[in-house]
């Protein structure tokens, strides 16, 4: 009988190891899920709590973004109409300053919840090798560089979250994919709108171009808070469905 350990040399007489695993210190405990990778299980609670917290944040500066744009929309409407004065200059002015600092915000508040999302979705990651590693189709890395990968940071991002969510479904069944696929679906929309609007914007020389881009950069800041609000909602369902799974335990193993 060949060696249980290395299942190459033959076993001793009476035992299941050869001679030389017999005598060398036995491996490590793995992981406490059968078939997983060299990793830990590791809490996504704390994560998933503070990337949903920034990803509310970006919805409320894309509101104040909304609200800017609506001064703006306002404002360009009656130079639009022909009205002229010290009044108009001046709410034009603000509107402006309005514009300006909610695209700052935006950025800013982007780039912030980027960092903890993609901390969070790597924490995921992880687990869901644990708790599955047949379900992915990717090495770990991509769930921080599909994001940043040019053309394929178009589907490469949703492919892997729904791996993570079928290996992480507490059931013996996957979940259904609508929430992630309504995410997605919102997000390139206020992306690829969100470029073609800012060229758009910074092109505007007339009262009525400035009024159409303000009416469409609206509609970029809508799209932006439904994927936020989206967003927050694929991360805490996936945060609970493996919190839930850990807390069930490994599957019994197979007879």
């Amino acid at each position: 009988m060949l060696c249980a350990r290395c299942q190459h040399h033959a076993a001793v007489p009476g035992g299941t190891l050869c001679a030389g695993c017999a005598a060398a210190p036995a491996a490590p405990a793995g992981p406490p899920f059968a078939g997983a990778p060299a990793t830990w299980l590791r809490s996504p609670v704390g994560l998933g709590r503070a990337a949903a917290a920034m990803l509310a944040l970006v919805a409320a500066v894309d509101l104040f973004a909304v609200w800017a744009g609506l001064v703006l929309y306002d404002v360009s409407g009656d130079l639009v109409d022909g009205e002229v004065g010290e009044d108009v200059i001046r709410r034009a002015d603000h509107a402006d300053l309005l514009t300006a600092v909610a695209g700052v915000a935006q950025v800013v508040a982007l780039i912030a919840s980027c960092v903890v999302f993609l901390c969070w979705f790597h924490r995921v990651r992880a687990n869901a090798e644990v708790f599955d590693p047949s379900r992915h189709s990717m090495k770990r890395g991509w769930a921080i560089g599909a994001w940043f990968v040019p053309v394929v940071n178009l589907w490469f991002p949703r492919r892997i979250t729904l791996e993570i969510w079928d290996a992480s479904s507490p059931t013996d069944r996957p979940s259904s994919h609508g929430l992630v696929n309504a995410w997605w679906t919102l997000w390139i929309i206020a992306q690829v709108a969100d470029r073609v609007v800012s060229r758009t914007y910074s092109r505007a020389e007339t009262a009525e171009e400035l009024r159409n881009a303000a009416a469409q950069l609206l509609f970029v800041d809508v799209a932006m808070i439904a994927a936020a609000v989206l967003a927050v909602l694929v991360v805490l369902r996936l945060t609970r469905m493996q919190h839930e799974k850990a807390l069930r335990g490994p599957a019994p193993a197979a007879a």
